[in-house]
């Protein structure tokens, strides 16, 4: 379990100090993929560095297993980074390294034997899929098999942590999903506990258990993926998830409509959109306020506002309706929200 307890970070920089991080409290279960998300210079990065100690905060604690390791010696904490490994979103491969020797670079310097090392490089190129590109340099792949090959020496040395600070930033959607799918079976084989930062939404929803929302360096927001983005509460949970102004598009208060947010956190596609199929099973007509939804493979992220006409007992049938959906979640709005 990481934990971190009233975790700050300040920078003097010429034109004074700037406070990066402000009383961060935050819990990490073993095993499980947590996100931190926030607009660029919310502090996400430097946060994600305090948990293996590339900046030491300025105040509070980091915890992993129970040890502050912010009171390590340096070489005590050197074996900490063995098991907190982390990828970036420039890759940072090694240019004049083959891939393979890229993977065993790590192994070398924790004393394996050479011929040991390749074997286990061999494995993790075949785990990230890439086994026949063990002799190619980085300038030879695509950024996604860069990323990969990211992965795989990150993964040589058996870590329990994978820090994934912005690491699908650089590439286009079909790579990202392609990355957060290998991601996701490297934590339902390993048990690995995954961090991952980043500034997009759909991230976070294809690929995360619990997300904790940053601004201006403090966590406004915390909790469940699901229960997080069918509600949020904070300005910033609000901007991130209705970045297009979803509530600004609502029915005037005498229209006798209700508001429905709806919610789609990895919900299964039909060739039937769920609003028309309830309109049809149900009766019940919804008018699209608004929409910002996406399709990832065949699950459905993002959200939508609807209004209802009608009263409490058609107001419950349609939420009623579109939560025995799985992975859908609703809520009504209230006019004064």
């Amino acid at each position: 379990m990481i934990e971190l307890k009233h975790v700050s970070k300040r920078f003097t920089t010429a034109d004074g100090t700037v406070e990066a991080l402000t009383d961060v409290n935050l819990t990490i279960r073993d095993g499980e993929i947590y996100g931190i998300i926030g607009m660029s210079g919310a502090g996400k990065s430097t946060l994600v560095r305090c948990v293996n100690m590339l900046e030491r905060p300025s105040d509070g604690s980091v915890e992993i297993d129970g040890r502050d390791i912010g009171a390590l010696s340096e070489a005590e904490l050197r074996n900490v980074r063995r098991s907190v490994t982390m990828i970036f979103q420039g890759f940072n491969l090694l240019m004049q390294r083959t891939c393979l020797k890229n993977v065993c670079f790590p192994l070398e310097l924790a004393g394996m034997k050479r011929h040991e090392a390749r074997a286990r490089a061999m494995e993790l190129l075949a785990t990230v899929g890439l086994p026949d590109k063990a002799n190619s340099y980085p300038a030879q792949l695509s950024g996604g098999q860069k990323q990969r090959v990211a992965i795989a020496r990150a993964l040589a040395t058996d870590p329990k942590v994978l820090l994934c600070d912005e690491a699908t930033s650089a590439l286009d959607p079909k790579t990202t999903h392609s990355i957060l799918e290998l991601i996701r079976r490297i934590n339902r084989e390993t048990g690995i506990t995954v961090i991952i930062i980043t500034h997009q939404m759909s991230v976070i929803e294809e690929t995360c258990d619990r997300v904790a929302i940053l601004d201006n360096g403090v966590v406004v927001e915390e909790g469940e993926v699901g229960t997080v983005f069918a509600n949020p509460r904070s300005d910033a949970a609000r901007r991130l998830v209705f970045p297009d102004g979803a509530e600004a598009v609502l029915p005037g208060e005498d229209s006798g409509e209700r508001r429905l947010r709806v919610v789609f956190n990895g919900a299964k596609a039909t060739k039937t959109p769920l609003i028309t199929q309830m309109a049809i099973d149900r009766n019940i007509a919804a008018n699209i306020l608004s929409a910002s939804t996406r399709c990832i493979g065949d699950k459905v992220f993002g959200n939508m506002l609807l209004g209802i006409a009608g009263g409490d007992e058609t107001v419950a049938d349609a939420a009623a309706y579109l939560t025995s959906v799985a992975d859908v979640v609703v809520e009504e709005v209230k006019n004064d929200v």
